[in-house]
């Protein structure tokens, strides 16, 4: 009797993100000089593009294809996407954050420690996507979370230009 098919396969978790691109050829090597990411397959239509392609990055799957306006499919954005970010856990935030810059990514957010106990940061890389680059360096409980976010909340007030009142 044959093996069950898994519902999830091997490697995948339950979210993956999949995303259009332009020029995911250039996109797939980008993403190998950014985020280290091996490419497990790509399924190239006569013309050359890319209609399907996996990735792996770290220990999580990307999905990523060309724009198929013709064909019905989503076109890729067009400016920085908005919405949402891709996040990625690594163990040293600082090495991937400036190998992201270094092929090209552009720094939305620098790379600092954060109240809620991550090193984070944020890049858009030149395809139109955000992404949050962090690697968790402090466990903190809901409390000390809190007076840790009351504190930067103070701080973020005090460099706020005041608005004047009439």
């Amino acid at each position: 009797m044959p093996d069950k098919v898994k519902a999830i396969p091997d490697g995948f978790h339950t979210l993956t993100p999949h995303i259009t691109v332009r020029d995911a050829k250039n996109a797939i090597e980008f993403y190998k000089k950014a985020l280290n990411a091996q490419v497990l397959n790509a399924s190239h239509t006569p013309d050359g593009r890319v209609m399907h392609a996996t990735l792996k990055i770290g220990d999580s799957m990307l999905m990523l294809n060309d724009e198929f306006p013709d064909w019905g499919g989503e076109a890729a954005p067009r400016v920085e996407a908005g919405g949402y970010t891709i996040h990625v856990y690594v163990d040293n935030v600082d090495a991937l954050y400036n190998q992201a810059v270094a092929a090209g990514a552009t720094v939305k957010m620098p790379l600092r420690d954060q109240f809620w106990g991550d090193r984070y940061g944020t890049v858009v890389d030149p395809y139109g996507f955000q992404w949050s680059l962090g690697t968790h360096i402090k466990d903190l409980s809901p409390a000390e979370m809190q007076k840790a976010q009351d504190e930067m909340m103070k701080t973020m007030a005090q460099k706020m230009p005041q608005k004047k009142t009439a």
